[in-house]
């Protein structure tokens, strides 16, 4: 089936479902991107056109394919150890905090998981050193489809060229036979990683607060109203100390009130005592 391109009309049906579902603003230079993620799922409802496909998933019918459509439009890239200085910044914070409690971490768009295993990485190997107190990472997004390839800890060696050798040697198995040239994160990584699907712009669900969360290169496609919704809410769940790390090229500035730069791309709120 050969498919036309989408209307101004019919774009602006799919830009207020993805605002309103996961607070993405889509510029009409993403035409062709929707169209080229969604094109399978409208052969596949055997649907002549994007405009009827968008009429579907708006319509709550069919949950399961809303939720696919979500999946396709809310990809993001990711790698391991991105922006190596905030990895750094971890290893302090966490040198530095109480050994009386856990010390929690929380990538809150961790896609398909390497920041989460990076997180984990770092946190082992401080542990291996007798450097870190007893910890606990998470790793949530809105997409099932990246969430589901995070727990498996399964990645192609070419997405794995950033992790120190010898973090490869420690916490990496290499594949053999029919899984040669992929690597699976070691079972003592994925065991303590634990995977949620959160929806950033929705309330969040009831949580223990996070001594830091990662929220990198996401909030750029927020408008400034969903980007202060998210801030704040992430700011309410972490501890009196904890630090907030976004792109490095990212800034909060300005953004809410009492909000006080400690690094780059990294916040903490100051607060009144």
């Amino acid at each position: 089936m050969e498919l036309n391109g989408i209307s101004d009309l019919e774009f602006a049906t799919i830009r207020d479902f993805i605002f309103q579902k996961a607070g993405i603003s889509l510029t009409p230079s993403k035409k062709a991107l929707v169209c080229s993620r969604l094109f399978k799922r409208v052969q596949a409802n055997k649907l002549d056109s994007y405009g009827a496909y968008f009429e579907l998933i708006k319509s709550g019918v069919h949950p399961a394919e809303q939720q696919m459509a979500i999946n396709l439009l809310t990809t993001n890239e990711t790698y391991f150890f991105r922006e190596p200085k905030h990895f750094d910044m971890l290893t302090e914070i966490a040198e530095k905090a109480d050994r009386g409690r856990t010390f929690r971490v929380w990538s809150a768009a961790c896609s398909t998981g390497e920041e989460v295993y990076t997180i984990a990485m770092t946190l082992a190997d401080m542990t291996r050193l007798g450097r870190a107190p007893k910890w606990e990472v998470r790793g949530s997004d809105i997409s099932t489809r990246v969430l589901d390839a995070a727990r498996l800890g399964h990645y192609s060696f070419d997405r794995t060229e950033d992790i120190p050798q010898e973090f490869l040697k420690r916490y990496c198995l290499c594949g053999t036979g029919p899984y040669e040239g992929t690597l699976l994160m070691d079972s003592s990584l994925r065991d303590k990683a634990e995977f949620a699907q959160i929806n950033l712009i929705e309330p969040l669900p009831q949580l223990v607060p996070f001594d830091v969360i990662f929220l990198r290169n996401v909030l750029i496609y927020f408008d400034p109203p969903v980007k202060r919704k998210v801030v704040t809410q992430l700011l309410a769940n972490l501890t009196p100390e904890g630090v907030l790390f976004v792109g490095m090229a990212e800034t909060l500035n300005g953004l809410i009130e009492g909000l006080v730069t400690v690094g780059p791309g990294a916040y903490r709120l100051e607060r009144r005592k």
